[in-house]
């Protein structure tokens, strides 16, 4: 039986839909990924989980938790009532077009105990949102005594080269910040190759052999990390840093039956190598070569979410990832 042994830092995802779909999400949100928003219930019921792990810290992602703001202020009564601190909530700044709701929205935040938001800004988001938007939210909190974080403040410089005031697509972007902006920002990110940055490191890496993946490969024992963990609206753990894997999270607090979830055993047990063993013998054939190795597990997760019995891989997130990058 496998557990997580006391909770960290982790995140509370109430939506996978978003107004935007930026190509390194790791979730693979988009405007057209369904399920709603986190009910009360579910809240309610990650809430007395997180409690039982011992874990009193949090902070709220998404998707775009502010695209449903009463629900937004559901879910953080609910993380008050069961005094877990929400460090910061997070988001794409579409909202701060209208400065009196912005003032108002961070008005009511302060009554559930939030008083940071950490606010998206970078080339990829850029293709979505207007830069100028992070910046003026960032002036409306400094007006309102309201704490925030730009995510990250060191595109700016790069920003600075394109107009404000409009998102901008893939072509503007090359050239007006870099011909090379796509994988520069990458590594200025230090991105995890998982979800829709996938398309990323398949687009510019170069492939290898897979033998060379394989060998000397650990056991995945992040898998059941306490370390940025996330939680997302169907009240499922999402092992950081490999999206595409769900297992409801009162599974991982009070212990995963083995033998119940097999790409995910396969990975904790015995790494790349071992998933890979299990997929052939389920029918999958690999190719010769791929840019990494989680470029392998990706490609091997994604065949089994669809012609396996893996309740544990969601086959809607594979799909997702391999959509809006272009």
């Amino acid at each position: 039986m496998y557990k997580i042994r006391g909770l960290n830092h982790g995140g509370i995802m109430v939506n996978y839909e978003c107004n935007a779909a930026c190509r390194h999400c790791l979730y693979a949100c988009s405007p057209d990924r369904l399920g709603g928003y986190m009910t009360t219930e579910t809240a309610t019921e990650i809430c007395q989980l997180l409690q039982q792990g011992n874990c009193r810290s949090v902070h709220i992602g998404g998707g775009e938790p502010f695209l449903d703001f009463d629900a937004l202020m559901e879910v953080l009564q609910i993380t008050k009532t069961f005094n877990i601190k929400v460090d910061y909530v997070e988001t794409n700044a579409f909202w701060a077009k209208d400065s009196a709701m912005a003032k108002n929205y961070l008005k009511a935040l302060k009554t559930v105990n939030v008083d940071t938001i950490c606010i998206s800004l970078d080339p990829f988001h850029a293709e979505y949102i207007p830069f100028s938007l992070p910046l003026r939210l960032a002036e409306i909190c400094k007006q309102n005594n309201f704490g925030y974080f730009l995510w990250q403040e060191r595109f700016l410089q790069s920003l600075a080269r394109v107009a404000p005031t409009k998102a901008h697509d893939r072509k503007s972007l090359e050239e007006t910040i870099s011909p090379d902006y796509i994988r520069n920002t990458a590594k200025r990110y230090g991105l995890s190759m998982g979800g829709r940055a996938i398309n990323i490191e398949e687009e510019y890496e170069k492939p290898q052999p897979i033998d060379n993946l394989i060998q000397n490969q650990s056991t995945c024992r992040h898998l059941i990390s306490s370390d940025h963990f996330h939680v997302d609206l169907f009240c499922n753990f999402v092992p950081p840093g490999c999206t595409g894997m769900a297992i409801p999270f009162a599974e991982i607090i009070n212990g995963v039956e083995e033998g119940k979830y097999p790409a995910y055993e396969a990975l904790m047990t015995g790494g790349i190598e071992k998933l890979l063993t299990f997929a052939k013998n389920q029918g999958f054939t690999p190719k010769n070569e791929y840019t990494s190795k989680c470029d392998l597990c990706f490609r091997t997760r994604e065949w089994l979410s669809k012609n396996a019995n893996c309740p544990e891989l969601t086959t809607e997130h594979y799909e997702a990832s391999l959509t809006y990058y272009n």
